[in-house]
């Protein structure tokens, strides 16, 4: 490249990790402040850079890039995403689901089964958080009658949770990788999951070598209504189809309210209120979608998008090593930040300049960001998800580590991938 850019105007990164993480330290706790206040720092000190730019022209620049199409589209999918999620859950779909793959395990596989079922939860409802809330008390009671290890069994429901927070339609880290790099989400799927379904064997394998000598139990009737399931079958369904994500979402939110309604699991207003609800869950991350795409627009226009890919030319002699460099990009914000999604919609629009200075393939580009983001968020012991299964298991989270099989094997397989990838090329 020509324009070999200009690496202050990437101060505005620095900032966001030094007030992130001292605020971290300060408070002992990555969880204590929100994310937004590092971003909006970033975003203002992007900002008061470049005295050779009018301010208002600045703002113009930062609208410009926060109302770009696909960061409006972005938004949307999220409102709807979360809207989806609360719908269902509210109207019994979670629990429902859970009691039917409780209730068809034999009683041997308990563990293995625990990971099959958090593969399909996190699938259907597109969130590992919530999956580990649901699965983690039942992880703890199977190993407290069975005497296997707590940390094995939680382990088990947090790999479980991460193959579908990579892989779900309406995970936000395949909403905001596949808008970031203008690709269809059902290609993205398609490629990833060839990638990640041999750790997925592997690992039930692995759980199902390390139980095999546990004792068996009988489990209380579980109630289930194969009906309530319904909606995450007519997502999972239509969205393999290729039928548009934002039809998708309002078939699985208007599916989710008339099941709802049916079984008098809330009346009108409580449909609003579960929309409301799974919206305000989203708002969070949709602020910091429009301070991110700011921030980065104004970084790109005061050269550092051209800095880093200058730089990176030195590094991406191919372009197997371009979709490495990514990988290791992604990677290291979400050790930063603690947050995949985060690090997805960060890494983005640099992954996109690398993407076309390459020629990559968007699907594949979108697929190795939420592979790589998933991996390190699925195992960092600070992560929501840790602290989370660690908090309602009651133990600690470096002890659920040495079980994460999931994301290891997810790590090593798409490693693998992208190398022999290239070399068949």
């Amino acid at each position: 490249m020509k324009n070999k850019g200009n690496g202050l105007a990437l101060l505005p990164l620095g900032v966001f990790i030094l007030v992130y993480l001292g605020g971290a330290m300060v408070a002992k706790d990555f969880y204590a402040i929100s994310i937004i206040v590092p971003f909006l720092a970033a975003a203002l000190t992007a900002l008061l850079m470049n005295r050779k730019e009018n301010f208002n022209d600045k703002i113009e620049i930062f609208c410009k890039g926060a109302g770009n199409s696909n960061i409006l589209l972005m938004v949307l999918i999220f409102i709807l995403a979360g809207s989806f999620a609360q719908v269902a859950k509210d109207m019994g779909a979670v629990d429902s689901t859970v009691n039917l793959g409780l209730s068809l395990l034999p009683s041997g596989l308990l563990i293995p089964g625990m990971f099959i079922i958090g593969c399909f939860i996190s699938l259907s409802i597109g969130t590992s958080m919530g999956t580990i809330v649901a699965l983690v008390p039942i992880a703890v009671g199977i190993a407290d009658k069975t005497g296997i290890a707590v940390a094995l069994a939680v382990g088990a429901v947090v790999s479980g949770a991460m193959f579908g927070d990579n892989l779900s339609i309406i995970s936000d880290t395949t909403i905001a990788a596949t808008r970031t790099q203008g690709c269809e989400m059902k290609d993205k799927f398609k490629m990833n999951f060839r990638i990640v379904l041999p750790a997925a064997i592997l690992t039930a394998v692995i759980f199902m070598v390390l139980t095999r000598n546990s004792s068996a139990i009988s489990l209380d009737t579980l109630d289930f209504n194969l009906v309530q399931i319904l909606p995450y079958i007519i997502v999972i369904a239509t969205a393999l189809l290729g039928v548009n994500v934002i039809i998708v979402l309002l078939l699985g939110i208007l599916s989710s309210g008339l099941i709802g309604f049916i079984f008098g699991s809330f009346d009108i207003l409580g449909f609003f209120n579960s929309i409301s609800t799974g919206i305000s869950g989203m708002s969070e991350l949709i602020i910091i979608s429009i301070l991110i795409a700011g921030t980065i627009e104004i970084i790109k226009h005061n050269g550092g998008i051209d800095f880093i890919l200058s730089k990176g030319l030195r590094g991406f002699k191919s372009k197997r090593g371009a979709e490495y460099g990514i990988a290791t990009l992604v990677s290291l914000v979400d050790i930063c930040t603690a947050n995949n999604t985060v690090a997805i919609v960060t890494v983005g629009p640099i992954a996109k300049d690398i993407s076309n200075e390459f020629d990559l393939e968007p699907k594949r580009v979108a697929g190795i960001m939420d592979m790589f983001s998933c991996v390190f968020q699925g195992i960092i012991p600070y992560g929501a998800q840790l602290i989370s299964a660690a908090g309602l298991a009651a133990i600690s989270p470096f002890s659920i580590m040495k079980y994460l099989f999931y994301p290891y094997l997810m790590g090593i397989c798409a490693i693998i991938a992208i190398y022999f990838y290239w070399r068949n090329k």
